[in-house]
């Protein structure tokens, strides 16, 4: 059977990228493939350097994943290291076609409920969806999808030790709570913070995925700045509740993110507990916190309202039982309400891909 560089392809499919976990196909490392009747020359590109180990392990996968089905062949793989301007934007989470992170300017704002719901409601769209915890101080997503008192696994790729995130509804993910006990304090200082950020985005092996949300701390600080620093940012998703003091501190938020020095698309802003409807009056909205604050934030910060969700006891019951609302098939209203919420992100990311274009690292000083 002759060899053709599609045959070759697909053979190199069964290699793991050192850096993703992932096969070096999907992962767009293959450069140049050479085949003629005895030999297959084969470049392999990254754009930040392997260690010695890494290369030796990659180059023999390669060997072998040839010589398996071709014996007689003679394998030669070429690495090469490119550093271009827009290499960072490549080398990091290359099989993620888009990054949103959920943030919020204080706490309490039901940021991981939002966080959580969407990943749910774009996976529910048809999209293949990663969560990512990165809320150090306060971890909830566990309890929120049901993976309490669960661990990841750890995989050695080319001898190096990967995460294997967890996954919950058929969507993998990973959380700091997932590490450390529930009642252990997190106790982090700034550098500390940034590499276990890090350790999440670099050193787990996610798959392929059309959207990765990563739900942020509130508040803006060293974990927000890692995060801008370390990957490509799609865009922001903005948390608030309809109150004064919410809105001034989400505004703080969403500043931060428009700083120039950062310059990340805010894709939308979801009013949390816009209104509270109780269950034997359905028909009913009881604005305890006010009202119209979403679109005052929206307003003020040159942004759109994605949504407005009620304050109901199905969210929260869902939330505590570790099965989102977004699941719950007895709950149409509010599902109904977060799809509506997935609907109008998906337009903002498709409007900001066109308008703005490939995502890029953000590069700032100090």
């Amino acid at each position: 059977m002759k060899l053709t560089k599609e045959k070759v392809l697909d053979l190199l499919k069964e290699v793991k990228d050192p850096l993703t976990g992932q096969n070096i196909v999907t992962t767009n490392r293959v450069g140049s493939i050479q085949v003629d009747e005895s030999k297959v020359q084969c470049s392999l590109v990254f754009t930040q350097a392997l260690d010695q180990q890494q290369k030796s392990g990659l180059n023999f996968a390669c060997m072998q994943a040839i010589n398996q089905k071709y014996p007689d062949l003679q394998v030669h793989i070429h690495l090469e290291t490119q550093h271009t301007s827009g290499s960072p934007q490549r080398s990091v989470l290359p099989q993620v076609k888009n990054i949103i992170a959920v943030a919020s300017g204080k706490g309490g704002v039901g940021k991981s409920t939002v966080s959580t719901n969407l990943a749910l409601g774009l996976q529910k769209a048809g999209y293949k969806v990663g969560l990512l915890d990165a809320d150090l101080y306060g971890p909830s997503i566990p309890t929120m999808l049901g993976l309490e008192g669960e661990k990841p696994r750890i995989q050695e790729v080319h001898g190096k030790q990967k995460i294997v995130p967890l996954s919950a509804y058929g969507m993998p993910v990973i959380s700091i709570g997932f590490i450390v006990e529930p009642e252990q304090a997190v106790v982090l200082r700034g550098p500390r913070l940034a590499g276990i950020i890090k350790q999440f985005i670099q050193e787990c092996i996610w798959p392929e995925l059309d959207y990765l949300v990563i739900d942020l701390p509130p508040g803006t600080g060293d974990i927000q700045l890692t995060l801008v620093q370390t990957v490509p940012l799609t865009g922001v998703v903005i948390v608030t509740t309809p109150q004064k003091v919410a809105i001034a501190d989400a505004l703080k938020a969403i500043n931060m993110f428009k700083l120039p020095s950062v310059d990340i698309p805010i894709l939308g802003v979801v009013e949390n507990m816009a209104w509270f409807t109780p269950k034997e009056l359905p028909d009913n909205k009881y604005f305890l916190f006010g009202r119209g604050g979403g679109a005052l934030l929206a307003k003020n910060s040159d942004t759109i309202v994605l949504g407005q969700v009620p304050l109901v006891q199905s969210i929260m019951d869902g939330g505590e039982q570790g099965k989102p609302v977004m699941l719950d098939e007895g709950q149409p209203a509010v599902q109904q309400i977060w799809e509506g919420v997935t609907e109008e992100l998906l337009k903002s990311v498709a409007h900001r891909l066109r308008t703005i274009g490939p995502s890029t690292i953000v590069q700032t000083q100090g």
